[in-house]
């Protein structure tokens, strides 16, 4: 027992943690929103709090003041006064679902508004996010944002630690802390906090953070009277309001870690969000592309559409924050996000087709390794000579719907062909073969004999090298949880024929149990592309392709915010084996996050929305859907406590019309960026 003056200090802040969608809709968070900040404001206003931390993201407060413009006076002053914190982050978006194109966005526009509104101190505040990518410090660092707030994924970490040279604080209780706002009496109060202290206090020093808040919290009025009756009753601690900030001048910062931060044994990192509601990551992943694609173009032609892009970015960081790239919403949160990837496509697509109308025919935009693409898809109304044909659609010309000085016609409607065109011409003779077991060129080979699906590199057979598996799930959207007694199946392999034969592409079609499986092959390619097309009729199921590698898989290296980050495995680790039995665990996988590419033994694989792998004995396995039907099961077997309030969301079951698509190869990893943007071109052709 601590006597006196010799009580620990702690600095209590606060905050409210706001998802703009959840398990609620975004207008219907929002008309929460202008109750709880009109309250916080009016408690600022008449100073009965020193101040208040707006959850490092500068999205909500727009979405306030959309409502109400009146206050934005208000808004300013307090935070000149140094009352109201807003930013760094446009939004709160997830780590290892966004690229680095993304997040520097996210801070770039966030920092523009919140310095506009006058803010000046800034933490990069991730208090929610599912773990914590090693390249956040980095980034930060670039924006000069020297501190940072995380929780999940920190393992035992003390409360303050150097993240790569970053002053970060660790929330040892979470930033959910909502004991104030509850119908206790001050005495059950103060006993709830002493456990909690008592447990932050093991991590910390002299002085110990508290927040107060939780996820769209408001204020109790008498909050500093409580603080006042709690402190009397409380005899090891005096809690005292202020700022995050003052936190950090107070305490020093001495332990230095240098890794991501995915430690699931104290905090849920609910992994199962890497690949529940595919279709969103899918278009996430597009969007990120094409998005970046047109902004590179925009810029080396004058920022004509800078504000366009913009906002389509804005657009794009939204459906990002956490809960909603993640798929952990409901139906309808997720219908809305459908939706402004669709707007974002359209903004984008339409942005690099005017380019390429509008600018002198004889201008070619090349990016990096620009010089390497042979083999690039366009469309066109017409056939390009030396062209391959490989699909047609009906529509309209881009001619004439970006003509303003002519009105498209009925006649107009005609077919539009996609093309395949050899960029650079190159002397390398034409190398595809296709039989139906067979396709290959000088670089790769695919064969289908005996229900096997072998691969070559060079004259080296990888035997029965893919498989489709698929497994029960009895989990939710926050985490995959096994059947202990379900093996799984596999993919019965019943024939292969051609479907296309040409000098630029060739391409054959396999039959599986599950669904068909198109193989294309470009020339001069060492890439061999997947494309899986089916009706999804089943519920509850994790389905997966399948790597069988000649040695066990121990590291793997994978696309994180643009870099490549490299993890280490137990091959033997079975999650069947090891699910949690007490209260308040999550069960270790062995799975995690990628963006576009993973890499083990000399194996690359580039995936378009795919981001979740697997590690098992000799495979490396990507998941291709994960069918749910529930944000948080209370009985996953994989995670004993919720995540999440219990609804059944159908929509993540992803019944219906589903598609995957990946590449595949043999390469050395130093060379990954070639091959991922051999997949996403960075190149635009007149």
């Amino acid at each position: 027992m601590i006597r006196g003056n010799d009580k620990k200090e702690v600095i209590a802040y606060l905050h409210s943690h706001w998802d703009r969608e959840w398990y609620r809709e975004y207008e219907v968070f929002r008309l929460r929103l202008l109750r709880v900040f009109d309250n916080v404001l009016n408690l600022l206003k008449d100073d009965k709090i020193p101040s208040f931390y707006f959850d490092g993201q500068v999205a909500a407060l727009l979405d306030y003041l959309e409502i109400r413009p009146e206050n934005e006076t208000l808004i300013r002053e307090l935070i000149k006064e140094k009352k109201l914190f807003i930013g760094p982050f446009y939004c709160l978006v997830d780590e290892f679902l966004t690229d680095g194109i993304c997040f520097r966005k996210n801070l770039e526009i966030g920092l523009k508004i919140a310095e506009d509104f006058g803010c000046e101190d800034f933490i990069g505040y991730l208090a929610d996010t599912f773990g914590h990518s090693i390249n956040v410090p980095y980034i930060l660092k670039e924006f000069g944002i020297d501190k940072a707030v995380v929780w999940r994924g920190v393992g035992d970490l003390p409360s303050e630690f150097k993240f790569d040279g970053i002053d970060t604080v660790n929330l040892v209780r979470g930033y959910f802390m909502d004991i104030f706002s509850s119908d206790k009496s001050i005495e059950e109060k103060a006993e709830f906090l002493k456990s909690n202290l008592d447990k932050i206090s093991k991590q910390s020093g002299k002085t110990l953070l508290l927040p107060i808040g939780a996820d769209h919290l408001g204020i109790p009025e008498n909050i500093t009277e409580q603080i006042t009756a709690v402190n009397d009753i409380l005899e090891d601690y005096e809690i005292k309001l202020g700022s995050i900030f003052d936190y950090f001048e107070k305490v020093k910062f001495k332990t230095k870690y240098n890794s991501e931060l995915r430690d699931n044994s104290k905090t849920f990192i609910l992994p199962g969000t890497y690949s529940a509601r595919t279709k969103l990551k899918q278009l996430n992943t597009l969007c990120s592309y094409k998005l970046d694609l047109a902004n590179k173009l925009q810029f080396n032609f004058g920022n004509t559409y800078e504000k366009m892009i913009e906002y389509a970015y804005k657009l794009l960081l939204q459906n990002q924050a956490h809960d909603s790239i993640c798929g952990c919403s409901t139906d309808e949160v997720h219908s809305e996000n459908i939706t402004r990837y669709n707007k974002i496509l359209q903004i984008a697509d339409t942005i690099i087709e005017e380019i390429r109308l509008t600018q002198d025919k004889n201008i070619s935009v090349s990016f990096d390794n620009y010089d390497k693409y042979k083999i690039v898809e366009i469309e066109r109304d017409y056939i390009e000579p030396n062209t391959q044909v490989i699909s047609t659609r009906k529509g309209f010309s881009t001619d004439l719907l970006h003509n303003t000085s002519k009105n498209t016609v009925t006649e107009d409607y005609k077919t539009i062909y996609t093309l395949l065109k050899e960029f650079h011409h190159t002397k390398e003779k034409d190398d595809l073969t296709v039989s139906n077991t067979e396709l290959s060129n000088s670089k790769i080979k695919i064969e289908v004999i005996d229900g096997k699906i072998n691969l070559y590199d060079k004259n080296k057979c990888y035997k029965n090298f893919v498989e489709f598996v698929r497994y029960k799930d009895l989990g939710d959207t926050y985490n995959y949880a096994p059947d202990v007694n379900d093996e799984g199946e596999i993919a019965q392999i019943k024939s292969a024929s051609v479907i296309m034969e040409g000098n630029l592409r060739c391409a054959i079609r396999i039959e599986t149990s599950f669904f068909p499986v198109i193989v294309y092959l470009n020339k001069q390619s060492k890439l061999l592309n997947f494309k899986i097309k089916w009706s999804n009729l089943m519920t509850n199921k994790l389905w997966q392709v399948r790597f069988n590698l000649p040695k066990k898989v121990s590291e793997v290296q994978s696309e994180d915010m643009n870099e490549l980050i490299k993890r280490n495995f137990d091959p033997n680790y079975n999650i069947r084996e090891n699910l949690p039995s007490s209260k308040g665990q999550e069960a270790m996988t062995n799975t995690a996050p990628m963006q576009r590419f993973a890499w083990t033994n000399g194996f690359g694989v580039i995936t378009k929305g795919l981001n979740e792998y697997e590690v098992f004995q000799n495979s490396l396995s990507i998941t291709i859907l994960r069918s749910i039907g529930i944000i948080s099961n209370p009985e996953n077997p994989a995670r004993t406590t919720p995540a999440g309030p219990p609804i059944k969301v159908p929509g993540a079951q992803q019944l219906g019309e589903n598609c995957a698509e990946f590449s595949v190869g043999f390469f050395n990893v130093k060379d990954w960026t070639n091959y991922v943007e051999e997949v996403y071109p960075q190149t635009i052709i007149f």
